[in-house]
């Protein structure tokens, strides 16, 4: 039979954790938030403000926040084209370019065939 040799303890040094310096917000990271709220505001295209007045569609600034909230979020999840219907009018918007493109009263578009969409938000509440 082999003799096994004795395996014989040492006393060793514990390691202390390494702390890793906390990275500070590089100039990159401080323009792509400054771009990304940029792209928060709503714009309104000629042919949807044309549309507006012809169409008589009055939306009050809370109503806008929340259509620029809500296709903001629309975006995060990859739409590009939404049809966001109010309880007074319907959007055709670019989520992806923060855009409102077209305006119909909500009577209108009940008989409208909408193309083109890839995604719909419905804001009845405000």
């Amino acid at each position: 039979m082999n003799k096994i040799n004795s395996i014989t303890a040492s006393k060793f040094q514990p390691i202390s954790p390494v702390k890793k310096p906390v990275k500070q917000p590089s100039a990159f990271t401080d323009t792509l938030k400054t771009a990304s709220k940029k792209q928060a505001t709503l714009t309104i295209s000629k042919h949807a403000q044309k549309r507006l007045l012809d169409r008589g569609v009055y939306l009050s600034s809370a109503q806008w926040a929340v259509i620029g909230e809500k296709l903001e979020e629309a975006r995060t999840k990859g739409v590009t084209d939404s049809l966001v219907i109010l309880k007074n009018a319907a959007l055709i918007a670019s989520a992806k370019n923060h855009t409102v493109i077209s305006v119909l009263n909500r009577d209108e578009a009940s008989t409208q065939i909408f193309t083109n969409i890839d995604g719909a938000i419905f804001i009845e509440n405000i």
